[in-house]
């Protein structure tokens, strides 16, 4: 039988956010999973994950609520009026044109530290406990997941980042060194033509390089979503639901 939560619209922090979950009126979930969008997408893009997750897997319907925020700039300026953005990208990358992503990988993105606050303040809005929090994301989305589950005062209780990429790197590695124990799954295509395979094993050679376990999955794909991902990633949130 499919799950058919309720979604509710409101503000955490600075942003707004959808509200999903299929829990008895009142109940406190055991465990909160925030999953942000990439450049270019609405603030609800994401939100159809909550219900194909718990279908995955039942158990999440029964103590998770997902919380989708939404990026705090508008791209209507270049022509899409619903879409969002975490920071500004060069317009090398919009255009695909991007090449030295080891340069890419080094930098702090302009606005990366307000985003970063932004989606700080969301998490602090949820009154649950950083170690039973999961963040993750879509490409940028990803890496403002990164960048904040790095920089939380506890370590929260996992990190998913699907189709992601490193940047800031001399910021995280310090910072991913002195929290080895998090657990990471991480997607991402052979053919994305987005952020290019490789840089999404640059991230994940990183975070396995400080000891974190991360569960690593290539596909057969571009710049995406899969069926298979996703019941991945949902057999990953049921073990951050039983703290394993």
């Amino acid at each position: 039988m499919s799950v058919r939560p309720r979604a509710v619209r409101t503000k955490l922090g600075e942003l707004d956010c959808v509200v999903v979950d299929a829990l008895p009126e009142g109940a406190k979930p055991d465990l909160v999973v925030v999953l942000s969008h990439g450049f270019g997408a609405s603030g609800t893009d994401l939100v159809g994950l909550a219900p194909e997750l718990m279908n995955a897997s039942p158990r999440l319907a029964e103590a998770v609520r997902f919380v989708f925020p939404e990026a705090p700039l508008s791209l209507e300026n270049l022509g899409m009026p619903q879409g969002r953005a975490w920071f500004a990208l060069p317009q090398s990358v919009l255009m695909g044109q991007q090449r030295d992503w080891e340069q890419f990988s080094r930098e702090v993105p302009p606005g990366m530290p307000a985003a970063r606050r932004a989606l700080m303040s969301t998490v602090a809005a949820l009154q649950q406990p950083f170690g039973r929090i999961v963040l993750g994301g879509f490409s940028q989305g990803a890496m403002m997941s990164t960048d904040v589950a790095l920089r939380l005062e506890e370590c929260p209780a996992g990190l998913c980042l699907l189709s992601g990429a490193l940047v800031a790197e001399e910021e995280w590695k310090p910072r991913a060194k002195a929290r080895p124990a998090l657990p990471v799954f991480q997607g991402h295509g052979r053919q994305d033509p987005v952020l290019p395979f490789q840089e999404g094993e640059r991230l994940r050679d990183l975070l396995t390089g400080v000891g974190m376990p991360v569960e690593f999955l290539p596909f057969d794909g571009g710049h995406t979503i899969l069926t298979e991902e996703l019941e991945q990633l949902a057999a990953f949130l049921v073990k951050r639901l039983d703290g394993r």
